[in-house]
């Protein structure tokens, strides 16, 4: 394949403070891949809210950094130890955001975890798998709902046959959560607005509007008690009713939206589950398995708009509405 030039084009941010503030298009040399990492030439890139929290300083480190963590691309080169692929393939996956100057919204970029693609799926597509699928996967599996075991902190049972609440369905990782949860057999509670009641009830999923008096419009569609509550929405104050579906037993709620009103209400939030006891396996096991999901129609994350790179600021404005309904991605110009 042809080889890589010497540099590439990347939104980055050499300083924290507001996005819109400390993002430039540079022009940076290519990176080349460490042990345990690929170069890819990116086809696309997702973007999310987290790209915009790291902007203000979320997981502070050393600059600069680029944004974009979602990636789809060729690989180019590999680095020491890498053997399950090769230049050439098509992958998706995540961007080492954290140990490379510059992360997906580049025309060249290094990843830390990548899958293949499998055949029938869309490059697009599989760029707007990886945080959603990633996010609602390890929430749901500390919910115990992923598998036929115990749940490791909260919940107990098997998956198959409880009833989970995933409150803010229509964001991307309520959306797959959703998704996820059906395939291991749980029931599903779901609120949303109105873009994705259609699709979420066609989904399976039993769907009521989201905002005050929740627990009793849940009542009213169904006799079965919520054993769970995942919590996708941006933070509304819906905590308190969130615990009172599930019997008041706070440790039943997981958020990873509204941490900060979480502790003070018993709730679990994502940045107080235990980071010692992550694994690979929690956070990417299922990657393979929701690609050919994917590949197949039966899974997906919905996509709001791709942007050429050098348009990252419109995509920008748009995110920061808050009302995007769906995953936004970069494309570099060679891959449109």
């Amino acid at each position: 394949m042809t080889a890589a030039p010497d540099t590439t084009r990347s939104v980055r941010f050499h300083e924290f403070g507001e996005p819109a503030d400390v993002l430039r298009l540079e022009t940076v040399p290519v990176p080349t891949p460490g042990p345990g990492r690929v170069r890819v030439a990116v086809h696309a890139t997702g973007l999310a809210p987290a790209d915009w929290a790291l902007c203000r300083g979320l997981f502070p480190g050393n600059l600069p950094r680029g944004i974009g963590c979602d990636v789809s691309g060729t690989v180019e080169a590999v680095g020491a130890d890498v053997t399950d692929v090769k230049p050439g393939d098509l992958v998706f996956g995540t961007a080492d955001w954290a140990g490379q100057p510059l992360a997906g919204a580049s025309d060249h970029a290094i990843m830390d975890h990548w899958f293949a693609v499998p055949e029938g799926l869309d490059l697009i597509q599989a760029a707007a798998l990886p945080m959603a699928l990633s996010t609602a996967y390890w929430h749901l599996t500390r919910l115990g709902l992923t598998d036929g075991t115990d749940s490791p902190n909260g919940t107990d049972g098997p998956a198959s046959g409880r009833t989970v609440l995933i409150n803010g369905a229509g964001t991307t990782i309520g959306y797959a959560a959703v998704q996820i949860a059906l395939t291991r057999g749980v029931r599903v509670v779901a609120t949303a607005g109105t873009t994705y009641t259609r699709q979420l009830t066609d989904l399976g999923a039993i769907v009521t509007t989201y905002g005050p008096g929740l627990p009793a419009r849940v009542k009213a569609l169904t006799d079965a008690p919520i054993d769970a509550v995942f919590d996708t929405a941006p933070a509304n104050n819906a905590l308190p009713e969130l615990v009172e579906l599930v019997g008041g037993a706070a440790n039943r709620v997981l958020t990873c939206s509204d941490v900060a009103s979480a502790p003070d209400l018993g709730v679990r939030d994502s940045f107080h589950e235990d980071p010692a006891t992550f694994t690979d396996e929690e956070r990417y096991g299922a990657f393979p398995e929701f690609a050919q999901l994917a590949a197949a129609g039966r899974f997906t994350v919905p996509i709001a708009g791709t942007y050429p790179l050098e348009d990252w600021r419109t995509a920008l404005d748009v995110s920061l509405t808050g009302h995007a309904r769906g995953k936004l991605l970069l494309l570099p110009s060679e891959s449109r």
